[in-house]
């Protein structure tokens, strides 16, 4: 019980505020790059294949530890060491979302067989906004995971990991809503344009404006950076650029020997890829079933309140027993949550399968965000938490998006190719679901791949086993 109450004491802190607004600002360009940028894909009549490969703009995010040494490294004239680098990357994401919003623009505003040759420059614009968005995410966690003391550290993911989930849900749910209710303007798009306005048409344009609302409201995270309080100096920084790129991986190797390393980066990769695999498809399944609105008001609204429940538990949890056993018990319920798209799949335009599905899904991803973070902080030494920190999070991405994206699109695209020559499934309404797609096919084939990252667990996060929180160790 004293855990408990320790764990919600900390909420009062101006950390927990500051931790807050920066998971927000962190999560909302995500969300650009991600459900958002997969629901205008879809809108704009791209294929599945296309969408899932163009997931690949994700790129930076699993690479990112190539620049993370500078981050850790130089300190920027204002604000310090972690502050400097996330107030120049917020300004430079505000610019990146405006200028997907103008290419968003220019190919809704072309005819269908065009809009291909008009991808590889909104694919660039994409990118940039991705590189800036993972430099961002550098500082901010090293930032939480310098800031944070032992005692604060289930709280302190708990309430950053809300607000990242809230950007996301909040992109979500203004998108979704904001495009299908400018779509119900025809009477006035018309208007626009029979008066020479034609590109203020609403109804074409509808996820471009979208983008343009968030770009301001991404503009707000400014704010944050400035009241967020700097953590103390006290853990040395890298003297050369050469200590700042080869002594967190010889420290980190050394610590835990190469062996161990070996099966975490392999589980740091697999641990949410079945998670990963029905998010990327997520969107797309459900556009083929419900409204923009409805997805936007369940998805991305009514979910919210269970993410938010979800990832508090999750710290709290975590708080009480500790960082493995939770990666056990969360990973096996954030895979197992997969049934719910199973449910919908079947089941077809059900509102009470939809609303039940995307809760039990929220609630679950919400913990296993929580466990697998917090497992990532105490792994790292705080010398080099930005490099540490962006190694393990870059080889999650690896596996979120260079293989879940690409891998999600080919699968789903596999299945409906070829489910009308497999006669022994295709007439099977559990495995194709309630439209014949495959989609219940597809679903379950994502449980199967929740395996490999939980056969890693005893091999370095045994049950009765638990991780320690490092000290800052000598440079020297």
């Amino acid at each position: 019980m004293n855990t408990i109450a320790q764990f919600f004491r900390v909420f009062q802190s101006r950390k927990m505020a500051a931790l807050l607004s920066l998971g927000f600002a962190s999560g909302l360009p995500y969300a650009l790059t991600d459900d958002a940028f997969r629901a205008w894909l879809t809108s704009a009549k791209f294929d599945l294949s296309t969408i899932g490969w163009l997931g690949l703009v994700s790129l930076p995010y699993s690479l990112k530890f190539l620049w993370s040494p500078f981050i850790d490294r130089f300190v920027p004239p204002f604000l310090g060491r972690r502050r400097g680098w996330i107030l120049l990357t917020q300004g430079g994401l505000v610019l990146a979302i405006l200028a997907i919003a103008l290419q968003m623009f220019t190919i809704d505003s072309l005819p269908l067989a065009s809009r291909n040759e008009a991808l590889p420059v909104l694919a660039v614009t994409a990118l940039v906004l991705a590189f800036l968005s993972a430099t961002q995410d550098i500082a901010i966690d090293a930032y939480r995971t310098d800031v944070l003391k032992v005692q604060e550290v289930g709280a302190g993911i708990g309430i950053w990991v809300m607000g990242y989930r809230i950007a996301l849900l909040f992109a979500g749910f203004v998108g979704f809503n904001l495009a299908t209710r400018l779509s119900w303007k025809s009477s006035l798009s018309q208007f626009l344009s029979s008066n020479g306005f034609t590109s203020l048409s609403l109804s074409r344009f509808g996820w471009a404006w979208v983008y343009v609302l968030l770009a301001v409201v991404m503009s707000l995270g400014l704010i944050a950076t400035f009241i967020a309080p700097e953590p103390p100096e006290a853990n040395a920084r890298p003297a050369t650029l050469d200590e700042a790129v080869v002594k967190p991986f010889q420290e980190f190797f050394q610590r835990l020997g190469g062996g161990k390393v070996l099966l975490i980066l392999i589980f740091t990769i697999f641990y949410r890829f079945s998670d990963a695999m029905v998010g990327k498809m997520a969107v797309p399944f459900l556009k083929t079933i419900f409204d923009d609105g409805t997805i936007g008001t369940v998805r991305q609204g009514i979910g919210l309140v269970a993410t938010i429940v979800g990832t508090l538990a999750g710290g709290a949890i975590l708080s009480k027993i500790g960082v493995n056993r939770s990666l056990w018990v969360f990973g096996f319920l954030q895979a197992i949550s997969n049934i719910g798209y199973y449910a919908i799949a079947v089941a077809g335009k059900n509102d009470l399968v939809l609303l039940a599905a995307i809760n039990v899904e929220n609630f679950c991803s919400g913990l296993g965000t929580a466990g697998f973070l917090g497992f990532l902080m105490v792994l790292c030494n705080p010398s080099f938490s930005a490099t540490q920190f962006a190694l393990l999070s870059s080889l999650f991405a690896v596996g979120r998006d260079i293989l879940a994206s690409p891998f999600s699109g080919e699968s789903a695209q596999f299945i409906q190719r070829n489910l009308p020559s497999w006669t022994a499934i295709n007439q099977l309404s559990w495995l194709t679901g309630s439209d014949g797609k495959g989609w219940a096919l597809f679903f379950l084939f994502t449980l199967v791949l929740a395996i490999p990252g939980m056969i890693l667990l005893p091999f370095f996060a045994p049950w009765n086993g638990e991780f320690k929180k490092v000290d800052s160790l000598p440079l020297d």
